[in-house]
């Protein structure tokens, strides 16, 4: 008997054999490090691209009967991106479900070091050592003020206690909006920019592009970046600091280009 990241106890039969994962994120890592073992995911798992596992309907809306079905040794959720009453509803059923919770970087790295040591029994991968490595020097000084957008129409961006935001942090970047209520406050067009020095424009959840996004920033330095380099804590992290770091750089440089054009 082990607890998960809500220090619920998780009854795990040896070994681990068949794993459904709701989480896309937890997805990829498990398709990467264990791929025999994992039989279904949702449609949202996106990565690795050749996945092919049964799916399993959504995050928020997982076909719960089919899963009890499958009979998996082991079902993966978190905190944030599932349901409380699927996760009940699957332990009903004497399905052993394990809930991570990660809202940091740290926390990302020990949640996936005891998923896969603990929950799976098995060795740490290759790709989360390299992960760890990757962020642990210090941010960038002195920071700059940023904002990150991941909705318009209404207008909504990262806060304040978000696995984004942390990331961010370690980036170098303050985001200007992150002492606003909620996680993903709303923000009136014309408070938008106010106070900010750089943008990152993701590709998900909303689908930012060069002509759908950038506009609303004139004369600020816009970084159009992968949505999973800053939101996913699995296999990505190993490169998603060098990437997201140099694709900010190219920012200030074609922000430099189109002001002495």
């Amino acid at each position: 008997m082990t607890v998960d990241d809500l220090g619920a106890a998780v009854a795990i039969g040896r070994p681990v054999r068949r794993v459904v994962s709701l989480v896309p994120s937890l997805t990829e890592a498990v398709a990467v490090s264990r791929p025999e073992i994992l039989v279904a995911a949702t449609d949202w798992c996106t990565h690795p691209a050749e996945l092919d596992v049964e799916r399993v309907r959504g995050t928020k809306n997982p076909n719960v009967r089919r899963i009890i079905e499958l009979r998996p040794d082991l079902v993966l959720c978190n905190q944030e991106e599932n349901r409380r009453i699927d996760v009940e509803r699957l332990r009903g059923a004497d399905i052993p479900v394990w809930v991570t919770k990660i809202e940091t970087l740290a926390e990302g790295f020990a949640s996936l070091r005891r998923l896969f040591s603990e929950a799976l029994a098995g060795q740490v991968p290759d790709w989360l050592v390299e992960a760890e490595s990757s962020w642990a020097a210090p941010p960038a000084e002195p920071p700059r003020n940023a904002v990150i957008p991941i909705w318009r129409n209404p207008w909504m961006v990262v806060g304040h206690d978000t696995f984004t935001g942390d990331l961010a942090a370690r980036l170098g970047l303050r985001l200007v909006h992150a002492d606003r209520p909620g996680r993903y406050p709303h923000i009136a067009e014309d408070e938008l920019t106010r106070d900010v020095e750089l943008v990152l424009l993701p590709d998900e959840p909303y689908v930012f592009t060069r002509s759908d996004g950038p506009e609303a920033f004139p004369g600020l330095p816009v970084a159009l970046v992968e949505g999973r380099s800053l939101t996913w804590y699995g296999p990505s992290l190993a490169t998603a600091r060098d990437t997201l770091t140099r694709q900010i750089a190219e920012a200030f440089v074609v922000r430099g280009d189109q002001s002495s054009s």
